[in-house]
């Protein structure tokens, strides 16, 4: 395997930019997605409605870098089990950073209705949106501009067209992708994971539990991310378990610059933190780096109205077993009942479930998201806004539960 394969297989699906393809059953989705990777991703057929499932395919596009194709069955699906493949490709759209709405030319009889629809839920959420007429090969030059003239007065947006046989407009295509991807990045405020909390040269010191939540043999996400983030800004990085958090600061001339630590163990840090040292937690630096920090640190005050007879989500990005002392399933509900009540009903959610009506809770708590992207979470918090449903984050409670969210920084 090359070091650009590599790369390529390592970088986490959370760090690449999403490219969905979506449209009608038998709009040539597959085929497109087919004939830019120049490989057999998804199984084509002219039997409708083929693609059943959302399928994932990372790849690196220059001028990107590396992104994932999320190729997604037909928005006309019907019956039970069409709808539902339907409903899934409505979910990929909430991870979605470029759109891609597939038109095979056949659908002007109802004027491109589902299409348009589907191009203004893109356009309100500031999702970059690229129009493709596929199957040129099928039409003449000429049949071909007179329905590229239709999409754009039906759609008002200009649509590539392409040839997945031929090849035909499929490098215009990766180029209006390419586009589209910087026009995205320009709508998505640029932060790093470490922020503006350290400069070149600073020492950071990274407080990690491995006890038996940790993985086996290797680190969770969230710590890999941030300690090659501090090297490649060349940060004095030391990683430590909290009983070496002593001993750690013993040994360094100053003060780190910065203590990052396992929410966990934020009061056990705070305590040890020196005066000198800006304190943060993984959780918190995802919740800033992914999320909206200021509605986080808004919402957590909702904490103190919760009764017993409140409801709260806890919403978990990643599928995993419970483990005893799990800090979204076991530690987090118990701090909130000691606060709130016993009666307290703490509801929790996996994965890319994620409840379509917020409307019956009065707190939403989300976990630090390494497994997804930004566009991922910032959709969450906005059907939380639109709810009207505080939400904040695992980090953010903790630490305001603990007495200390004015102590931390990020």
């Amino acid at each position: 395997m090359s070091k650009n394969e590599n790369t390529l297989n390592a970088a986490p699906s959370s760090v690449r930019t999403h490219i969905g393809f979506f449209g009608r059953m038998n709009a040539g989705k597959s085929s497109l997605i087919n004939a830019l990777t120049k490989q057999e991703v998804s199984i084509v057929s002219p039997q409708p409605g083929t693609t059943t499932d959302v399928v994932k395919k990372p790849m690196e596009i220059h001028g990107i870098g590396p992104c994932v194709l999320v190729d997604t069955a037909g928005f006309d699906d019907s019956g039970s089990l069409g709808e539902k493949r339907a409903k899934a490709a409505r979910k990929a759209t909430m991870s979605t950073d470029v759109a891609v709405i597939v038109l095979s030319g056949e659908e002007s009889a109802d004027e491109w209705a589902m299409e348009k629809k589907w191009l203004e839920d893109f356009e309100k959420d500031r999702i970059p949106v690229i129009l493709v007429l596929t199957a040129a090969d099928r039409r003449t030059a000429q049949e071909n501009e007179k329905t590229g003239k239709l999409i754009r007065q039906r759609l008002g947006k200009e649509a590539v067209t392409v040839s997945s046989l031929t090849g035909e407009g499929i490098e215009e295509f990766k180029n209006a992708i390419v586009r589209a991807a910087q026009e995205g990045a320009l709508l998505t405020p640029e932060r790093m994971i470490l922020g503006s909390l350290v400069k070149e040269k600073d020492c950071v010191l990274l407080v990690m539990p491995q006890d038996p939540q940790a993985p086996e043999g290797r680190l969770i996400l969230p710590q890999v991310q941030t300690i090659r983030e501090a090297l490649d800004r060349h940060c004095i990085t030391l990683c430590v378990q909290p009983e070496e958090m002593e001993g750690a600061l013993s040994l360094l001339k100053e003060p780190p610059a910065l203590v990052v630590c396992d929410s966990q163990v934020f009061d056990y840090v705070s305590s040890r933190c020196p005066a000198g040292s800006r304190l943060t937690s993984f959780s918190v630096l995802f919740a800033a780096w992914k999320g909206d920090i200021g509605y986080y640190t808004r919402s957590v005050k909702k904490i103190d109205t919760l009764t017993e007879d409140s409801k709260v989500l806890i919403a978990e990005c990643c599928t995993h077993a419970p483990m005893e002392e799990d800090i979204g399933r076991v530690k987090i509900p118990a701090l909130l009942r000691k606060k709130a009540g016993k009666g307290l009903r703490v509801d929790v959610t996996a994965g890319a479930d994620f409840p379509e009506d917020l409307a019956s809770y009065d707190l939403v708590i989300q976990c630090g998201a390494c497994m997804f992207n930004r566009r991922y979470v910032c959709a969450r918090i906005d059907k939380a806004k639109e709810a009207g449903v505080p939400m904040t984050n695992y980090g953010i409670t903790i630490a305001y539960l603990k007495g200390i969210l004015d102590k931390v920084d990020y």
